[in-house]
């Protein structure tokens, strides 16, 4: 029992130190050792705007509008709005816009974003797809930002970078950490050679590189530019291509959504076995160690708690392991008692750290559960 307890102890601990600070750490000394600049250049090719929407009755005159303001040139742009089943107002809203550039693409019956995403580009005229979602506001130079990196040939596909506004409260603010962290592991990745995900808010790509998605799939912003990296090309960040969104401010608000998200990784690998070939897949380490060790991470978490708690008393380093996750979860508890002290630091990373690792686990369980998942 004292064997399988130290290793559980420090096999978990081993994994989670690499998935959270190893792994980071390696790709920024990677980046900053062997960086990959990027070529970029002034061309400006012919663009194709892709939003997919369901109900987005609310959403769709503000986007077109945010569309229109992008600081590009007018005539090398179109837009395709493919609404996807949408019971709302959607439709005829997005008709009464006058913009000759826009074409809408209405579905009668509802068959999932990746679905109207093949319909849109299938229907595209211009050399380079400009993936968006519905709900962000896209910054003025977003575009020009994009494409600038696609002058360079080696360059497939390019990311741009989220932006949280109005994050007031702590859960949100926790969020917010997170996701910078998140996009600090992303800048290095793409430094070094290729980012393994974009952000589905914000990402172009060449038109010719792109493939059909399955249908029903969940993560459209990892499998495909998992696919431009197979195929050769790399796949980069670009911070100065800006979105912005609005953060969660509650748990209960992220909890759907995310559970979701992640339950789409494990969809990923069903859809596409080859992302665990390392001889199939050229960004192998990058993807293990980004993706999958992190939708393990919750049970290397509950691994390590129950080593430390076998061999409490053997050492007290075992004792100092367990009393730390201990610690962890009584700050959650404490911000969930007291919403007022969730702003210190500490704690609202910790709130974050919880819930982003409770909702991997319950994504597990929603996969095990439904492996056809919900189509947005």
């Amino acid at each position: 029992m004292t064997q399988i307890a130290w290793l559980m102890c420090w096999i978990s601990a081993g994994l989670l130190v690499h998935v959270f600070v190893g792994y980071p750490l390696i790709m920024g000394c990677w980046a900053r050792m062997r960086p990959l600049p990027v070529a970029r250049g002034a061309a400006q090719p012919s663009v194709t705007v892709v939003v997919a929407v369901h109900d987005g009755s609310r959403l769709v005159r503000a986007k077109l509008a945010n569309l229109r303001a992008l600081d590009y040139p007018q005539d090398r742009v179109d837009i395709i709005l493919a609404c996807d089943g949408c019971t709302d107002d959607t439709v005829a809203v997005a008709r009464r816009d006058t913009d000759p550039r826009l074409r809408v693409l209405a579905f009668a019956h509802r068959r999932g974003k990746a679905a109207c995403l093949n319909d849109a580009v299938a229907q595209a005229r211009g050399d380079v797809i400009l993936f968006t979602d519905i709900r962000q506001r896209l910054a003025p130079g977003a575009l020009r930002e994009l494409v600038a990196n696609l002058a360079d040939p080696t360059v497939g596909a390019v990311g741009g970078e989220l932006h949280m506004e109005n994050v007031r409260g702590g859960f949100a603010q926790g969020v917010d950490f997170y996701w910078r962290y998140e996009k600090l592991i992303r800048r290095s990745e793409a430094l070094s050679g290729s980012t393994i995900g974009v952000s589905g808010a914000l990402y172009a790509m060449r038109r010719d590189l792109f493939e059909r998605l399955p249908e029903g799939t969940v993560l459209d912003d990892v499998l495909v530019p998992m696919r431009v990296a197979a195929r050769g090309f790399r796949v980069v960040f670009e911070p100065r291509a800006i979105a912005w969104d609005q953060p969660s401010q509650h748990p209960d608000d992220e909890r759907r959504r995310k559970i979701r998200t992640l339950a789409g990784n494990y969809q990923l690998v069903q859809l596409a076995p080859w992302l665990l070939l390392p001889w199939s897949n050229p960004l192998w380490f990058r993807f293990v160690s980004h993706k999958l060790l992190r939708l393990l991470a919750p049970w290397l978490i509950v691994g390590f708690t129950l080593g430390c708690g076998l061999l409490f008393t053997r050492h007290p380093m075992y004792a100092a392991g367990f009393s730390g996750v201990a610690v962890a979860t009584a700050m959650v508890g404490v911000a969930r008692l007291r919403p007022a002290l969730g702003r210190w630091f500490p704690l609202r990373v910790a709130v974050a750290f919880f819930y982003l690792n409770l909702f991997a686990a319950q994504a597990l369980l929603a996969f095990a559960r439904n492996r056809r998942l919900h189509l947005w």
